[in-house]
């Protein structure tokens, strides 16, 4: 469900996808994604706002997006046989974030 939160991080108002709702100690607890900032955000329910439909007609800052295919590598060293290679990971590691960055740029 789309509305408006309150960001205690950003001190703003922003667009927001309700992903789940879960009940604290003594008030409800809001997880929700920031279309805008495409980062997710743990509001209290008094900080939800229904929005209005000339503001949710603005196109969205940023998208969730995945990468077709692509799949974690990262450095083996086998240091009997003194070789180094790149080799599918099962998740990605710090050896694997920095080689795809280094690709991207």
């Amino acid at each position: 469900q789309m509305c408006v939160v309150f960001s205690e991080e950003l001190k703003c108002w922003c667009r927001a996808i309700i992903k789940s709702i879960m009940y604290c100690t003594d008030h409800y607890q809001t997880e929700c994604f920031l279309v805008d900032y495409a980062k997710y955000i743990f509001v209290k329910s008094e900080d939800i706002r229904v929005a209005l439909e000339a503001f949710m007609q603005i196109p969205y800052r940023a998208k969730k997006c995945r990468l077709y295919r692509t799949k974690p590598v990262t450095l083996r060293v086998n240091f009997c046989e003194g070789t180094a290679k790149i080799v599918p990971a099962k998740r990605w590691d710090s050896a694997a974030t920095r080689y795809f960055q280094n690709l991207l740029k």
